[in-house]
């Protein structure tokens, strides 16, 4: 008697052992897929900043272009194993040469952002093409619920796998150009694998094409630090003394006719030449209206310049550096020119260094201190901008002795006006931790820095601030008694102007920031 298959499922009419290492293809390239993503993402954070924009337009264009690999799938009708083998040919190929290509067309073509969508379209296409065709290849050899059950749950695994392993392994060890490159072999590894088990099907051509393709990026893989320094030696004009990608930026040391220069994405930090002016400027005012700056906490601030100029005061007992990366202050504690220039404080027996948060810290931490520097990188994204919050300014606040004084870098006053005075105007609203229905004494002042220009710093306390009974240690480079009232004087095209204060909520900071800059650099 003839058996009637229920309706709704398809038998498997042979096994040829395929199935199993075809899954574990499978798997390969759902993680350099997502891999390919992270790194195009990265890589625009690192060079144009905004990280929620930039992996927004990465995403989306990356999920879109699946949909349009998907769709085009219907239309390969013959010889779907080796449209399988060339698509992972292709794959391993673009994806793993695009951060190559996407850090050289910044450098010497200015036109990343078409390259970016170019390439994220091209991946996406690609990957979206490898589900349907893996199903259609693996048909004969599982019932049609289990093959997509089973293809789909490798792609999600291999997902989970690639978004761990990017920021904790890969992009610490190799960076992003040799991770890429890693990855687009092992898909071509997996195009290799297809090729031999499918070869009936697929023919000798697409199997020569996998070992020169692999012995490319073999090359590529080989040479990648070369290629590096090069394209960054265009891009910074100086003599690279050090350069390291970690799971949070891009950190690059230039040395050129004796300064020295830090950009973290590519944003200058500080030029050595003239660096002293900021943060003379950042920490010397606080430290003497805090009276008895016996116990300093910093924010950010990791390359120890600011506990530099901390240290020249007697009074101090014990200073905490909260810097988020790991590698920074590791790097201005051992690196011999580095060091230097900070005379050594990260090694200080009265230093302690916490790599961590600042908001999370100061959530956290239940001590208090008599001066509070807020060192941080501009408001420029969301989570740099939540660290100029009314929320982080009064996490700070409770932090603060009596008595005690905070200081926070505030960005250009005349290329962010509307930023700087949304900044003073947030400390302002700030409540006071110890008498109730009061905010903070604010004083907003800044000082000319060359290499950034006119620079802004705003300086907070629960008590009465009052900037005349200042007195600075001797021997400063930049600031003097005679010169203090100036930093007091805003001219009237930096004056204070109605603004917005920054909240979690909102965020109108960054808006004001990236319009305020993108005036005079558009």
């Amino acid at each position: 008697m003839a058996m009637i298959e229920p309706l709704g499922t398809s038998s498997p009419t042979r096994t040829t052992g395929n199935y199993v290492p075809l899954l574990i293809g499978t798997f390969v390239i759902a993680v350099s897929g997502l891999v390919y993503e992270l790194i195009a993402g990265t890589l625009s954070s690192y060079l144009l900043g905004d990280s929620v924009y930039q992996f927004s337009i990465v995403i989306g264009l990356f999920m879109t272009a699946m949909g349009l690999g998907s769709y085009l799938s219907r239309f390969i009708i013959d010889r779907i194993e080796q449209a399988f083998v060339m698509t992972q040919i292709a794959l391993g190929l673009i994806g793993g040469l695009a951060a190559l290509f996407l850090f050289f067309a910044f450098v010497y073509l200015d036109n990343y952002q078409a390259f970016l969508f170019l390439i994220c379209i091209a991946i996406g296409t690609l990957v979206g093409l490898e589900i349907p065709l893996i199903i259609r290849i693996l048909k004969q050899e599982r019932t049609l619920e289990i093959n997509i059950s089973n293809i789909l749950t490798v792609d999600y695994i291999g997902a989970l796998v690639a978004a761990l392993l990017f920021p904790l392994v890969l992009v610490p060890t190799l960076g992003l150009i040799s991770t890429g490159l890693v990855f687009g072999i092992l898909n071509l590894a997996v195009a290799g694998l297809a090729a031999g088990l499918l070869r009936k099907r697929v023919g000798r051509t697409p199997v020569v094409i996998v070992v020169a393709s692999i012995a490319a990026l073999v090359v590529g893989l080989v040479v990648s630090e070369r290629m590096v320094k090069t394209i960054e030696a265009k891009l910074y004009h100086d003599e690279i003394i050090y350069a390291e990608t970690t799971p949070y930026q891009r950190i690059v040391a230039t040395h050129q006719n004796g300064h020295i220069r830090l950009f973290l994405n590519g944003a200058l930090q500080f030029d050595s030449v003239d660096e002293h002016r900021y943060h003379e400027t950042l920490v010397h005012p606080a430290l003497s209206l805090a009276q008895r700056p016996e116990s300093v906490l910093v924010l950010g601030g990791g390359d120890g310049m600011a506990v530099r100029e901390i240290l020249r005061w007697q009074d101090v007992d014990t200073v905490t550096l909260v810097d988020l990366d790991p590698a920074v202050t590791k790097l201005f504690r051992d690196h011999p020119d580095l060091s230097a220039l900070n005379d050594q404080a990260l090694n200080d027996l009265r230093v302690s260094v916490i790599n961590q948060d600042a908001f999370e810290f100061l959530n956290a931490d239940d001590g208090l201190y008599n001066v509070i520097l807020i060192d941080l990188p501009d408001p420029k994204s969301p989570s740099l901008s939540k660290l100029y919050s009314l929320a982080f300014y009064t996490a700070a606040a409770r932090r603060l002795a009596r008595d005690g004084v905070l200081v926070t870098q505030a960005t250009s006053p005349v290329y962010a006006r509307e930023a700087f005075w949304s900044i003073a105007s947030t400390l302002e609203a700030v409540t006071d931790p110890y008498r109730d229905g009061k905010t903070l004494s604010v004083i907003p002042f800044h000082a000319y820095v060359p290499s950034f220009g006119d620079w802004g710093f705003v300086m907070a306390s629960p008590a009465t601030l009052d900037w005349q009974a200042i007195r600075l240690p001797r021997d400063l480079r930049f600031l003097n008694g005679h010169m203090l009232p100036g930093l007091l004087q805003f001219p009237p095209d930096i004056e204070r102007l109605p603004v917005t204060i920054n909240t979690l909520q909102d965020h109108p900071l960054i808006r004001y920031y990236k319009q305020g800059w993108s005036r005079y650099f558009p």
